[in-house]
């Protein structure tokens, strides 16, 4: 008779081995990546995804999902083969084109890319800063939105980090505020192997990481043998009952099962080699050909069935939340899916009239807060803080309540005193958009965006909804002298790819600077504020022009067609050409003024547009209190420049300015040079 006995299940162990054969054949097929960390931190990521980990591979969308955070970004082939067995669509193909061109399993998970990833890691520690914000998402919307026995949100926020990621300072910056903000659905699994590309990390990295947690406010589990799925699983357990973030300190040997490279650095950042995979194959009993994952074994990792079960559960929830509090029902969903309310537009409106009728001549940082007084209160979503520069970035308005949390539990706001934080500030608020529900703001000095410069790149790289304010942006800040006077870093900023940047120049333009990075859903923008106050000009209120990035902003005397020449200005430079603009009227030398205050939003303007606001034939001048070789491509050759290209000095800003050249008559005499040149050629 045929044996009807039932196929036995597969061992933990076997599990475990499925990722960690799909992580070297996949890195030996590429011959590139990191195999090291997929293979000693197998039995981790089973004891998590297998064991705890609640989301819905058929849904990776669904908002109640736990997240989850690869740090160490380096090993996504544990990531790519746990979303892969779990059920997510990317199946077995695009694993054995890992790291190859289009494929959906590039070096590094990429946020968009790859079904299942939250968030683009790599540059270590940015991760766990990224789930930092994530679960201060989660605890400020449950505080919002749930109500009694109708907890809509409440899910956790897990990541996986190595050495690398707790070198680098950001990994202190975060969990500092993450204990600070006693974030209690946060756990964080430091995979303890010891080995980083160099070698043995003790000779260079001997922190008590656990002492050092323990002083962040955290709870701390272990060490415990990492290699024991069971321990890990008992340490994820004890983390949900804590009242504070978690960290599990998990002792791993990084390249474990294979027989030759364990616990060595060459099994770190290169393919193991055709003999060592087949020697690790042994060794581990897996005795399937590459990329092939037996069907008992790919069945018992399924994760879609208990998944739509999860999800299905807490839909229900969800139902009788709509039927109680259908107003709050609404609200949440739009927050959700990252919809502004219906009353926003007319706020705009409403906002710019009214900045143009007081043609107020502010410092822009201020134009800025009157933008946030009116802008935050329509947009409930909004949240935001500074790196301990409140009062001068002016990132707070004056209805919005701090957050803060103590022994008594959370008081909700949305104004966040970041301290002085400013790259996990920024990586936080790059958390909080990709959570969802939130439009996050942060500020700082812009010379001191350099701290923060990555976080813009992954914000610009992940096509994230978040909002940088940089104040004192030029020489014009003054006293505080060159260590303080930004540069170069306008035009460093505008060379991000999907980054929009604008530098405004009064209360019209600081507006409409506001909206446009509220109402973007598809990139990050910076907003370059001035510390000084700039001349309100303006003869008319158009913001529609000023949405196009580049316009018209003063016509030259007599109308367009007898402009001889165009000034180009942005910020607080405008109100300077207006002037030179009027000298030269008397001179009888019309020019026409074009205000750029995001050259990102110009540049996309279609060809007819922008030679309609930089008419061709016509001399140019550009003057910006930065660096000059930026404004080249809209002068061209025949034009000039006047800039600031080298550092500043320390001295009253009108000093500064009259020391660099940028004055009106310096402009003036710089126009007229520039047309006698061209009657001479």
């Amino acid at each position: 008779m045929p044996d009807t006995s039932a196929t036995p299940l597969p061992t933990g162990a076997q599990m475990c081995n499925a990722l960690r054969a799909l992580a070297m054949d996949a890195v030996q097929k590429a011959n590139s990546g990191h195999p090291g960390m997929p293979m000693g931190m197998a039995e981790i990521a089973y004891a998590l995804w297998h064991r705890h980990l609640r989301h819905n591979p058929a849904d990776p969308g669904w908002c109640d999902r736990d997240r989850f955070v690869l740090s160490n970004g380096h090993g996504s082939m544990l990531l790519y083969a746990a979303l892969h067995l779990t059920g997510y669509d990317l199946p077995i193909g695009q694993l054995s084109e890992f790291r190859q061109l289009h494929s959906r399993t590039p070096g590094h998970p990429e946020f968009g890319l790859t079904p299942g990833v939250e968030t683009t890691t790599g540059p270590l520690g940015q991760g766990l800063a990224n789930a930092v914000g994530m679960a201060l998402a989660e605890k400020l919307l449950a505080a919002e939105f749930n109500r009694p026995g109708l907890p809509i949100i409440d899910h956790r926020t897990y990541v996986f980090a190595g050495d690398g990621c707790l070198m680098e300072g950001i990994s202190h910056e975060a969990a500092s505020l993450a204990g600070t903000w006693r974030l209690a659905k946060l756990a964080v699994v430091y995979d303890d192997n010891g080995i980083s590309i160099d070698g043995e990390v003790k000779h260079w990295f001997t922190d008590d990481t656990a002492a050092r947690f323990r002083a962040y406010r955290w709870n701390v589990i272990g060490p415990l043998d990492g290699h024991d799925a069971d321990a890990v699983a008992r340490a994820i357990a004890q983390a949900r009952q804590s009242d504070r973030p978690t960290l599990v300190v998990a002792r791993t040997v990084i390249g474990r099962g294979s027989p030759n490279r364990a616990g060595s650095e060459k099994a770190h950042g290169e393919a193991l080699g055709e003999s060592e995979v087949s020697a690790t194959r042994a060794a581990i009993g897996w005795p399937h050909p590459p990329f092939h994952v037996p069907a008992a074994i790919a069945a018992a990792w399924d994760a879609r069935a208990e998944g739509a079960r999860r999800q299905s559960k807490w839909a229900d929830l969800l139902a009788r939340y709509e039927r109680q509090y259908p107003d709050l029902a609404a609200e949440f969903h739009r927050r959700m899916r990252g919809e502004l309310p219906a009353g926003f537009g007319a706020a705009v409106t409403q906002a710019v009239a009214a900045a143009h009728d007081r043609r107020e001549s502010l410092a822009t940082r201020k134009a800025s807060q009157l933008a946030l007084e009116a802008l935050a209160e329509a947009a409930p979503e909004m949240i935001g803080g500074s790196a301990d520069l409140t009062g001068s970035n002016l990132t707070r308005w004056s209805r919005a309540a701090a957050l803060r949390v103590d022994e008594s539990g959370l008081t909700p706001g949305r104004h966040i005193n970041f301290g002085v934080r400013e790259f996990g500030m920024s990586a936080i608020a790059n958390g909080l958009a990709l959570h969802g529900g939130f439009i996050p703001f942060v500020g700082t000095f812009l010379v001191f965006s350099d701290y923060a410069r990555n976080a813009l790149r992954m914000a610009a790289l992940m096509r994230q909804r978040v909002v940088f304010v940089f104040t004192h942006d030029s020489i014009g800040l003054g006293e505080d002298g060159p260590t303080h006077q930004a540069v170069e870093h306008a035009a460093s900023l505008r060379l991000i790819p999907n980054m929009d940047v604008w530098r405004p120049c009064d209360t019209v333009e600081t507006l409409i600077a506001w909206s446009h990075a509220i109402e973007r859903r598809d990139g990050p923008t910076s907003l370059l504020l001035s510390r000084q106050s700039v001349q309100f000009l303006r003869g008319k209120a158009d913001a529609d022009a000023v949405r196009r990035g580049g316009y018209v902003f003063s016509e030259a005397s007599g109308g367009a067609r007898r402009a001889r020449a165009v000034l180009i200005a942005t910020g607080s430079e405008v109100p300077l050409a207006v002037q030179a603009q009027a000298q030269l009227a008397l001179a009888g030398v019309p020019v026409r003024v074009v205000s750029i205050p995001s050259t990102t939003v110009f540049d996309r303007q279609d060809a007819a547009y922008k030679s309609g606001v930089l008419p061709e034939g016509l001399p140019r001048v550009a003057i910006e209190a930065g660096v000059t070789d930026f404004w080249w491509k809209y002068v061209r050759a025949g034009g000039a420049v006047l800039g600031v290209d080298r550092f500043g000095e320390s001295a009253p800003a009108p000093e500064i300015y009259r020391h660099f050249g940028l004055t009106v008559e310096n402009l003036v005499a710089t126009v007229q040079s520039v047309l006698s040149r061209e009657r001479q050629s």
